[in-house]
């Protein structure tokens, strides 16, 4: 495991994982699980955008995408950095964002951000557990008109999503797995 990989899976156990074996975390699948993953913690803070950035672009930089993103709340913040350590690495991959709704206002869309059909792109997600917020937004962006080329996941809570994923998109890789937060 590189630096920057090894910086970003401690600052993912200092701030996003939890173990709770008395109290269990009802999960957004709803399931309830002992281990809860927010990676907002890291996904929000400046030392850990620089590390996503530049760990997503690495896994990217060599694709022909136009742009990177997911459903919002959780792809935000890594399509961001990937995008901004995209152009500042001198190859811009643009960062796009799939709402859960259509906004009733202006364009009324669920994809925003700098991609038009036909482009081809990569979905990036926080945290997966059954993959059902990810083939949605890869619903969504296909339905958009952009080509799926990969599926990038922070962590995988190894619960069977990085699996239903991989029936639905061509490549599918997670940087890490619940079992690296509680093992390392």
């Amino acid at each position: 495991m590189d630096d920057k990989k090894r910086q970003l899976l401690n600052l993912l156990k200092e701030k996003s994982y939890r173990y709770s074996p008395d109290k269990l975390f009802k999960l957004a699948s709803g399931r309830e699980s002992p281990y809860y993953v927010d990676a907002r913690p890291v996904t929000h803070n400046a030392r850990g955008l620089y590390l996503i950035g530049e760990i997503f672009f690495g896994l990217v930089k060599d694709l022909e995408v136009r742009a990177i993103g997911g459903l919002t709340l959780g792809a935000d913040p890594i399509a961001h950095a990937a995008a901004l350590t995209s152009f500042l690495k001198g190859r811009p991959i643009n960062a796009f964002s799939i709402r859960k709704e259509a906004k009733t206002h202006g364009t009324g869309g669920l994809v925003v951000g700098d991609v038009l059909p036909g482009d081809r792109v990569v979905i990036v997600e926080d945290v997966i557990t059954t993959g059902g917020s990810t083939l949605k937004a890869i619903k969504v962006a296909r339905d958009f008109g952009l080509e799926v080329v990969q599926v990038l996941i922070l962590v995988d809570r190894e619960e069977g999503g990085k699996e239903a994923v991989a029936a639905a998109a061509p490549q599918v890789a997670a940087v890490f797995r619940l079992s690296d937060l509680k093992n390392s």
